[in-house]
């Protein structure tokens, strides 16, 4: 005996929305290497800067560089964390949407922290010229 069958149900993973969307794995995984490829470059461009103050010597002082050029540095890997979220949106990969702006967010506030101490610093230097002496202190 032959009984009526009824049409298949909603299939998710046939159709044309199934290859507009990121394989999930994929997406994971660029995502976690992404912000770690970003965060040691962070590492890099802020542990540079902390080596060029750094000194063992006690008979000397020495002043860190300016952080402008550094904080250039650092809003590259911003851009390129923007860049890449915009990539991301692009191809429907949601967790490198996510991940990636939250690393922009963070480099925007390291950005304005630095600018913010840095142009502290510079106008610290302009009243008060004597306090920047770079080099050798004088005994």
């Amino acid at each position: 005996m032959n009984l009526p069958t009824a049409p298949p149900a909603f299939d998710a993973t046939t159709g044309p929305r199934r290859q507009d969307r990121a394989d999930l794995g994929a997406d994971i995984g660029i995502g976690c290497a992404l912000v770690f490829l970003e965060i040691l470059a962070l590492a890099v461009v802020f542990g540079l800067w902390f080596l060029s103050g750094f000194n063992l010597d006690p008979a000397t002082t020495v002043r860190a560089d300016s952080l402008w050029g550094y904080l250039a540095a650092v809003g590259g890997v911003g851009a390129l964390a923007v860049v890449a979220t915009a990539i991301a949106a692009r191809a429907r990969a949601y967790v490198t949407v996510a991940s990636q702006s939250v690393v922009a967010a963070v480099v925007s506030l390291a950005l304005f922290g630095g600018y913010v101490a840095q142009s502290h610093e510079d106008a610290h230097c302009e009243t008060a010229p004597n306090a920047c002496h770079e080099g050798p202190s004088k005994r």
